[in-house]
């Protein structure tokens, strides 16, 4: 049987169960706050990080969710506290929530080093807010579990069902076709994000969610439940329940966080078809555990991992179809020989254990592995001259037309430039075209926003043209779709082979053997660099000034040079 903590070992009896005039000052605070000493005495403290915000509509239900945390935490003797942290809200956050999750891992670790907190409950769901958190756990090191807000409902209009992102990349391409009014497109508007919870599609939220899950850090088969759900509330309360066991087991993420768990991960996102942005994450995830991951362990994986989950915009149904298939405990039993089972979990039992109690209801849905969505890899690694440290494609979701081409380059210095002559009726462009986007990388744009799913230009998509080559030192939306070559690196704006290309210069991209090149001899390349005029960021000030001077690249995972690496989690002074 393993060790458990005593009350006198806790972490936050250092600061409540001391008899010294300091420990009095925190006693009488906690007690200014209307708490008895029955309420803390003896009892693990948990914090509960909430990012809720008026303008997160994904964590919008969390108002109420955290009360059922509470109540868990409370049922199992542990004395919760609750602690904002600040709401990565995808749609309305500029530049980029990307830039921004850096800045919540490092309120989470402060929130967690700082106070008397001996174990937490991590709360998001949207994109970044995810990784964001584990991050900033995993460099604390106190026992967390992390608590997903889950997807939403489905969308809907005109009897068609409506996936979050994907159609609205679909409808938007037909509205500047003119094959639907602006009537439609309204309607359209009203009815494809109706309740609170993240995108229903597999973008980065769910991949993400189910990435953490498959990391142990979540309870078994919590990422998959739609966020109106009963189920959700009495998953919140269970994550209460669980984290103050795992406080008395001292079961910490660097108990969870091994190089075993983060390939159970990358196994994971693989079979769900999920978003690009989870190789950005995980990397960065891995990194601050000391592990080393990369793109290339990712691409190996892909070679034997089959496309499980039959949802958009890989496949056809949404989340909500998923939790009633079985969830992503039903595919990761359909997954089993390529995971490691014996990976711990933070409910004190190892992932195999967990997994072995699914039932899998519909292999629609949810694929066997002799009967994949598709046998196409679900990621692909680009290597040549244009991204001597790699870029990233996802077949899945290519033009099987585009998968080895030749184009003229239609070169674009930003995301401005892109806006305001992408529809322009003169602009030299065919189907052949290869679109390129420079300028938004992690130090250019700042933030490396989701621009690299480049709109079609307007005059072709009224010829019938829904897919061409878009290449871009950007990220994409994990919901978007198409022939989109992302995280160029390095990127342009730190001298990467991007910033020579010119408009007219030939880019030939084969996804099969893994290339993408300018076709220009090394000499001319470097004639080029040797005219290159560094951007002047000298106007930055605060954060985006720290995070222009600190950021990495995105083939090591987008975090600050600082932060990789275990630090040490206790503050030096008392």
């Amino acid at each position: 049987m393993s060790t458990r903590l005593t009350p006198e070992q806790l972490r936050s009896h250092r600061w409540f169960g001391a008899d010294d005039l300091r420990s009095f000052g925190h006693r009488s605070r906690i007690k200014q706050i209307g708490y008895s000493e029955e309420d803390f005495a003896g009892k693990p403290v948990i914090a509960i990080i909430n990012t809720w915000s008026d303008i997160n509509p994904c964590h919008f239900h969390f108002k109420d969710r955290v009360e059922a945390i509470k109540r868990g935490v409370i049922q199992a003797g542990g004395f919760p506290l609750e602690l904002p942290a600040i709401a990565l809200a995808e749609n309305f956050q500029k530049p980029s929530t990307m830039m921004y999750r850096n800045f919540l891992s490092m309120e989470t670790e402060e929130l967690l080093r700082s106070y008397p907190i001996d174990g937490a409950v991590l709360m998001g769901g949207c994109d970044k807010t995810s990784p964001a958190l584990v991050m900033g756990a995993t460099s604390a090191d106190y026992p967390a579990i992390f608590f997903p807000a889950g997807p939403m409902m489905k969308g809907c209009w005109k009897g068609n069902v409506l996936g979050s992102g994907s159609d609205t990349w679909k409808y938007w391409d037909e509205l500047r076709a003119g094959n639907i009014t602006e009537c439609d497109w309204r309607d359209i508007e009203n009815g494809i994000a109706r309740t609170p919870g993240h995108c229903m599609t597999m973008g980065t939220a769910s991949t993400m969610t189910s990435a953490v899950e498959a990391l142990g850090l979540c309870l078994p088969g919590a990422a998959s439940i739609p966020a109106t759900m009963a189920d959700h509330s009495r998953m919140a309360a269970e994550c209460g329940r669980t984290i103050v066991d795992a406080v008395w087991a001292d079961r910490r993420p660097s108990s969870i966080l091994t190089r075993e768990a983060v390939e159970n991960a990358a196994v994971t996102v693989l079979s769900l078809g999920g978003s690009t942005n989870a190789i950005i994450h995980l990397i960065a995830i891995a990194r601050r555990a000391g592990i080393a991951f990369s793109a290339e362990d990712f691409e190996e994986f892909a070679a034997r991992v089959p496309l499980l989950a039959n949802i958009r915009p890989a496949g056809t149904h949404l989340m909500e179809d998923y939790y009633d298939a079985g969830g992503l405990l039903a595919q990761l039993k359909n997954l089993r020989s390529l995971l490691n089972t014996d990976a711990l979990t933070i409910n004190g039992r190892t992932l195999g254990e967990n997994i072995e109690v699914s039932d899998h209801c519909d292999t629609d849905v949810i694929r066997t592995m002799d009967d994949p969505v598709t046998s196409v890899p679900a990621l692909k690694v680009l290597k040549g001259n244009l991204c001597p440290d790699g870029a990233i494609v996802k077949p899945s979701t290519v033009n099987p037309q585009r998968m080895v081409h030749r184009g003229r380059a239609l070169v674009f210095d930003n995301y401005a430039d892109l806006k305001a002559r992408i529809d322009d009726p003169d602009l030299d462009v065919d189907e052949t075209t290869v679109l390129v986007l420079r300028g938004a990388g992690p130090v250019g744009a700042p933030g490396m926003p989701e621009w690299g799913m480049l709109p079609i230009p307007k005059k072709l998509l009224e010829a019938g043209v829904r897919d061409m080559v878009r290449i871009s030192d950007a990220r994409m939306s994990g919901t978007s779709y198409g022939t989109c070559v992302l995280h160029v690196s390095p990127e342009s704006a730190v001298g990467g082979p991007l910033a020579v290309v010119r408009t007219g210069d030939e880019i030939s991209l084969d996804i099969p053997n893994g290339t993408l090149d300018v076709v220009l001899s090394e000499s001319e390349m470097e004639a080029r660099r040797q005219q290159l005029v560094a951007p002047d960021f000298s106007a930055d000030r605060g954060f985006v000034k720290l995070y222009r001077t600190h950021v990495e690249q995105a083939h090591l995972g987008c975090d600050f040079d600082f932060l990789a690496g275990v630090g040490n989690p206790e503050p030096e002074i008392w």
